[in-house]
């Protein structure tokens, strides 16, 4: 249930063209300062992961860990995506706040953010 939540969120969030998907793209979103998230597939490689996460946090971005390859691209509508970076601060933080509500297992987050 939270999943759906979090991937309707960023396919809302890239049809208002505010994500940036695929590894050249996303490092220059956030070395430009415009990325306000940053989301890596689990299954992508460690050292793909390693490298996404040092530059987030050299460049003191947000950076999680969600979903898979194939659901990350099915939900910005293209094919598999390893990497997107969220480039608005609303959509950022609702996603982060959807985040926070999955990791902790309950639902006290739903809808008390704003």
């Amino acid at each position: 249930m939270k999943q759906d939540k979090i991937l309707s969120m960023l396919g809302l969030a890239q049809r208002a063209g505010k994500i940036k998907s695929g590894n050249f793209t996303v490092e220059q979103s956030v070395k430009g300062g415009k990325s306000q998230l940053v989301v890596i597939a689990g299954d992508t490689s460690e050292a793909s992961k390693k490298n996404l996460r040092d530059m987030c946090s050299y460049y003191e971005v947000d950076c999680v860990e969600y979903s898979a390859k194939e659901s990350l691209g099915h939900a910005l509508g293209k094919e598999f995506r390893s990497v997107l970076s969220v480039e608005d601060a609303g959509f950022a933080k609702k996603i982060k706040t959807l985040l926070e509500g999955d990791i902790k297992g309950g639902s006290a987050t739903d809808g008390k953010d704003q």
